[in-house]
């Protein structure tokens, strides 16, 4: 059987397909690179907006015009919330929520057979995502994510920690930890700063030259998590969602922080690491949001200097409480609104680049496009590319930012 998986949506999606394609060559199937040579597609599907469930049902219309002989399976979230609508769509012939995920392989293929290794690029990425957190017990009223994924559960420490050193030895160079809410990792194993103890116990178990978090929710936090950062082969970069400059829009989001709080930990963290990337989320046009709280939204994003924004325009999603809140704000105006956050973060995202030119910064070779270029990641997360004559792939070198 070969098999073509692809991932919409989160980094923690990403782990997933990356697992799920371990998983179906460990039972005997070819992982393909093509969906025009597979028997068998595989979408990890995405649901956190609207756009998102459109995306996922667009790409499945997409993969059956591209192999109308293969049979389609589509996983996770869209998978969970509409599966009367995927069941209608043309070639889908499995529906897999994210209750049974872990058991895609075994429900397609009929075997239940040990993960083949992972290995460097094999399964799209150099950069290797390991999930080691599933579900929140947040209560932001805007997200269905809590509401798909189910609560907050950790992976165990000692296979987290065993699973990151057998990446290492099967030629990962940077580790990407990920989860729904990476943060609350170990709060359901009784672990106190489990996060930060992972991240220690890898860097000091594992000779990984590089690990990397995910988003981690600003209230999870904390001084014993920062100074981690002190380890140079902790990557400089920590995405903090935001998701409004307003702290009257951030109270009817649930959100458990406030601008104020938010911005003396953004100053904690550079305090140990000055040129780390903070990078975040911001949704604009919430029900009830102003003129002038999306004026602060923009004024407080700007003061923040982020290194890279995601902007989204809120998207109502069915079960959330926000569904319920007055004041909804025209379409038009969200996507108004979404571009001129937007604009402010190409232009935050081109002073924190500015900042780096002329230095030598290591960077983590991933592909080579079409025009011969290498293309990597700088530990910072700055996108770089490079003509060379040598094979670069799954390399990590130094480079002049030009």
């Amino acid at each position: 059987m070969q098999v073509y998986l692809e991932s919409l949506g989160c980094r923690l999606n990403t782990a997933e397909t990356e697992t799920l394609a371990q998983h179906f060559a460990g039972a005997g199937c070819e992982v393909v690179t093509a969906p025009e040579a597979a028997d068998v597609i595989v979408l990890n599907s995405c649901a956190v907006t609207a756009q998102a469930s459109r995306k996922s049902r667009h790409r499945l219309h997409t993969l059956h015009r591209l192999s109308p002989q293969a049979r389609l399976a589509v996983v996770g979230c869209w998978a969970t919330a509409d599966a009367a609508l995927a069941a209608t769509l043309p070639g889908v012939m499995w529906i897999i929520p994210n209750a049974d995920k872990a058991r895609a392989v075994e429900i397609i293929t009929g075997i239940e057979a040990a993960p083949a290794a992972w290995a460097p690029g094999r399964w799209g990425h150099t950069r290797a995502f390991l999930a080691v957190q599933d579900g929140c017990d947040h209560a932001c009223t805007y997200c269905i994510t809590r509401l798909l994924r189910g609560p907050a559960r950790s992976r165990p420490f000692d296979d987290a920690v065993r699973a990151a050193r057998d990446l290492v030895e099967q030629g990962a160079q940077e580790i990407v930890l990920t989860g729904v809410s990476l943060g609350a990792y170990g709060h359901d194993l009784g672990l106190d700063h489990g996060l930060a103890m992972l991240v220690e116990a890898i860097l000091q178990m594992t000779a990984v030259p590089r690990l990397r978090l995910s988003s981690v929710e600003p209230w999870d936090v904390d001084e014993v998590l920062l100074r981690q950062w002190v380890n140079p082969r902790l990557c400089r970069q920590l995405h903090l969602p935001l998701q409004s400059g307003s702290d009257a829009v951030l109270k009817r989001m649930g959100r458990r922080t406030n601008t104020a709080q938010f911005a003396a930990l953004v100053a904690a963290a550079r305090a140990i690491s000055p040129d780390i990337a903070i990078t975040t989320d911001v949704i604009v046009g919430f029900p009830g949001e102003t003129e002038a709280d999306f004026a602060a939204s923009l004024d407080f994003v700007a003061r923040m200097a982020f290194a890279r924004l995601h902007v989204f325009p809120y998207s109502e999603r069915a079960g959330t409480p926000a569904i319920r809140l007055p004041g909804a704000v025209p379409a038009a105006t969200r996507a108004a609104r979404a571009a001129r956050m937007r604009a402010l973060g190409e232009q935050l995202a081109a002073e924190y680049r500015r900042r780096f030119i002329g230095q030598m910064l290591p960077v983590l070779w991933e592909q080579q496009d079409e025009g011969g270029y290498w293309r990597g990641l700088t530990d910072n997360y700055l996108e770089v590319a490079t003509q060379s004559e040598h094979n670069l792939y799954n390399q990590i070198t130094p480079a002049q930012v030009l």
